[in-house]
């Protein structure tokens, strides 16, 4: 409960201001990709400045995702050697855990044959 009301005091400020960002900046902007010819462009995007905004926020958050899924790979490889070791140790446990069964079941049989 204590979370969701944490979250909802800072999604809230966060989405009201960027809408009042939206609102404020919804005038066309020209954005050009062609330094040499600025008067003539070969490749501009005309759009309200609030895209631009948004899309940059939305591009730096799908780049930020993606450098600390590579950062950690380390940490995930390390989690899946352990997890292969650890499957392998359970292995090793039950088949020993059987063959003291078959010991243990192969010796009362020897005892119950000696004491008749």
């Amino acid at each position: 409960m204590l979370r969701r009301i944490v979250w909802l005091l800072i999604a809230f400020p966060v989405g009201l201001l960027l809408v009042m960002l939206a609102v404020a900046n919804r005038h066309d902007v020209a954005l050009v990709l062609d330094p040499f010819q600025p008067e003539a462009p070969a490749l501009s995007f005309v759009m309200p400045f609030y895209v631009f905004l948004f899309g940059t926020l939305i591009i730096g958050v799908l780049l930020g995702g993606f450098a600390t899924w590579v950062s950690q790979g380390h940490w995930r490889r390390n989690a899946r050697r352990q997890a292969r070791e650890a499957a392998r140790w359970h292995g090793e446990a039950d088949r020993l855990a059987r063959e003291r069964d078959l010991q243990a079941a192969a010796n009362a049989k020897q005892l119950a044959v000696a004491s008749q």
